[in-house]
């Protein structure tokens, strides 16, 4: 055997035994037990890793940190040595403190669904209402939405998300036309017959994708317009929360012929569906 030869193949074996440890101990590495991504409040977000006795995060002002489990009387929690740096997680919600007995940097934080068609759907979380939810680009977000539908001194506050202008342009489809997440914060059941006036709807159950729903639908018409609602109340919320679809159109007939088309129902519906499917309560 040349010498030439057995330093070649001395080199390999000296690179196969280098390279060994380093696969297995990324063999070992243990997969995170859940990966999920936080909304919070200010536009703030954080990605979390969490693992059976560590969470690593990765904040939106671009630091990543890696925090032990530590001692908790309520929740998950997660902190430095000194505890300068703490994360609380409950649920589908979560915040940061930082310093010691400092203010919360990361506040109303609440899970994100990753489930969605488009990645370019925006994120949106409300402390306020608690809950979290993605919808497409273009969507005008009003976080003052009161509905009004129940007469006076029974308004239902929460957040809209009313559709493009491209959607309306050259159809019969109505600019007002909106999802919207409402709550009721008395509410002792959570079913969707509550979101409207009273003994105009009956509630029925559904399931979907393992979430529980109580649905209810109302459509009304009047002076060539027809005005259509279906309410999806998430079951066992507290505060009640709910889903509402608002379709507002005008008769197709009453344009002359070939001046507007009628828009698509199928398609807007599949929208608002996916749109309704992401929303993730905070509890």
């Amino acid at each position: 055997m040349t010498t030439m030869r057995l330093h070649r193949i001395l080199g390999i074996a000296l690179l196969v035994s280098a390279c060994l440890p380093a696969a297995a101990r990324a063999a070992d590495m243990p997969a995170p037990i859940s990966d999920v991504t936080f909304q919070c409040n200010l536009g703030k977000t954080i990605a979390a890793k969490f693992f059976a006795e560590r969470v690593d995060l990765a904040l939106s002002d671009g630091r990543t940190m890696s925090l032990p489990q530590a001692m908790s009387g309520s929740g998950a929690r997660y902190a430095n040595a000194d505890e300068s740096i703490v994360f609380w997680n409950k649920g589908n919600t979560a915040f940061m403190t930082e310093g010691i007995d400092g203010p919360e940097t990361y506040s109303g934080c609440i899970v994100v669904s990753d489930m969605v068609p488009d990645p370019d759907w925006a994120a949106f979380a409300s402390s306020e209402y608690g809950f979290s939810l993605r919808y497409p680009p273009g969507y005008t977000v009003d976080g003052g939405y009161v509905y009004e539908g129940l007469g006076p001194g029974h308004d239902i506050t929460g957040v809209s998300f009313t559709i493009p202008a491209s959607m309306t342009t050259g159809t019969n489809l109505a600019a007002d036309t909106r999802l919207s997440v409402e709550t009721l914060p008395d509410a002792a059941a959570c079913t969707a017959d509550l979101f409207f006036p009273a003994g105009s709807v009956t509630a029925a159950a559904t399931t979907e994708d393992d979430t529980e729903y109580s649905v209810a639908s109302l459509t009304d018409a009047g002076a060539g317009n027809l005005y259509e609602e279906t309410v999806y109340a998430l079951a066992g919320t507290s505060p009640c929360l709910a889903v509402r679809t608002f379709i507002h159109s005008a008769n197709i007939g009453n344009f002359d012929p070939g001046t507007v088309t009628e828009f698509d129902k199928a398609a807007l519906t599949a929208e608002s569906d996916a749109i309704r499917k992401t929303v993730v309560a905070g509890q």
